[in-house]
């Protein structure tokens, strides 16, 4: 082939792209070897430091790192939505001994990588961040993502943002924290 488009997600452009620009589809429908399938569950808000307290006293002692997604940056009048600052503080008071680390689209670029490469590095055990983490992570050693007030992100946000984990051999977790008013 002269070009050759990937896709991780199917989403509506590159669904788009498939059917009406004469492309031919190759399917990758297994796992790579050793890799297990990412376990996904739904929580309310009642059930949240349960969550938390499986990642910080069973994924962190075992020597695994974990990513928190938050929908904001910030606390909003207009909105009724964890932020991820402040967040970070909540969850520092509550486990004084782990090291969090904190990224969002706010930061600068040399902030942004600094906190992604104490991530990759291990430095931080759990990354409190917004979507900015949701492509071009790749830390194997990330086996669990907690998504808080899911019901404000998109399937193919989901999507993604569940994609930051399960990429090394440890069983992977995703956990979607959100009192959704209907089961969809």
């Amino acid at each position: 082939p002269d070009v050759l488009v990937m896709t991780a997600t199917p989403i509506p452009r590159t669904l788009a792209l498939t059917l009406y620009g004469d492309l031919d589809v190759s399917v990758i429908d297994q796992l790579p070897p050793g890799r297990k399938p990412v376990g996904t569950y739904w929580r309310t808000e009642a059930a949240r430091w349960a969550v938390y307290d499986h990642l910080i006293h069973r994924e962190i002692p075992a020597g695994r790192q974990g990513y928190v997604i938050c929908p904001l940056v910030e606390e909003s009048d207009k909105l009724q939505a964890q932020a991820a600052t402040e967040w970070l503080e909540t969850l520092q008071r509550r486990y004084p001994g782990v090291r969090f680390g904190l990224l969002h689209g706010r930061m600068k670029p040399d902030e942004k990588d600094a906190a992604m490469e104490a991530f990759r590095r291990g430095e931080t055990q759990v990354l409190v961040a917004t979507t900015v983490v949701e492509v071009g992570v790749d830390v194997p050693n990330a086996s669990m993502i907690i998504i808080e007030g899911a019901d404000r992100f998109g399937l193919s946000q989901l999507h993604q943002l569940r994609g930051r984990v399960g990429r090394g051999q440890h069983q992977s977790y995703c956990v979607l924290i959100s009192d959704a008013k209907t089961p969809e």
